[in-house]
């Protein structure tokens, strides 16, 4: 499912755009549209008074090499200023290998910067379905690239509802519409040193 969130006056008004990259998470799996974090996000832009318009092109079941497939289209088309990467639990929840994970993550984050966006890279932990060496070695992918790159990192972006079967929808896998603002939160100190005005 591609989830396309743009907010048409707002895209007239200003030339300043976020660009959410991602998987269900993001796309808002199981959630009404404006539920999201993602949507959550530009409601708190709006209210304080950012000049900047988010489009979501999240896709459910996305893994990173969908991702940088999808990528460069999506850059030439919306132009931002910021780039949010939340991609990689899918290739974990698969055990895909850890370099391609990382080629991908990679390659995504040059193509953002070579067009002079800023890149926040939001962090993700599997479960050890494949042992600890692989759980431990796809979450540190996350803070190597950070630092090769010079981008804004959240370590773990499910950090404050992964581990509460309150705030996760029945499938275990994706967070409920009470976890949204959570979500939000956790991405919200690095996101608003990287805005403007």
């Amino acid at each position: 499912m591609l989830c396309l969130l743009l907010v048409p006056h707002l895209a007239q008004a200003t030339d300043r755009t976020i660009l959410v990259f991602g998987d269900s998470i993001s796309a808002g799996y199981g959630l009404k549209a404006e539920e999201s974090w993602v949507s959550l996000l530009q409601k708190r832009l709006t209210a304080q008074g950012y000049g900047y318009r988010v489009v979501n092109a999240s896709v459910s079941g996305e893994t990173t090499s969908g991702g940088i497939a999808r990528l460069p289209r999506a850059l030439g088309l919306h132009q931002p200023q910021i780039v949010v990467i939340e991609l990689g639990a899918n290739d974990g929840l698969r055990g895909l290998p850890l370099d391609l994970s990382r080629r991908s993550l990679a390659g995504m984050i040059e193509a953002a910067q070579s067009r002079g966006a800023q890149v926040l890279l939001l962090g993700m932990r599997v479960p050890p379905n494949y042992g600890a060496r692989y759980a431990d070695g796809f979450h540190q992918i996350y803070a190597d690239l950070a630092r090769e790159y010079d981008v804004a990192l959240v370590p773990f972006f499910m950090e404050k509802v992964a581990l509460d079967p309150q705030l996760m929808q029945p499938d275990g896998l994706h967070p409920t519409a009470t976890a949204q603002p959570l979500l939000l939160d956790t991405a919200w100190p690095a996101l608003r040193r990287m805005i403007t005005g």
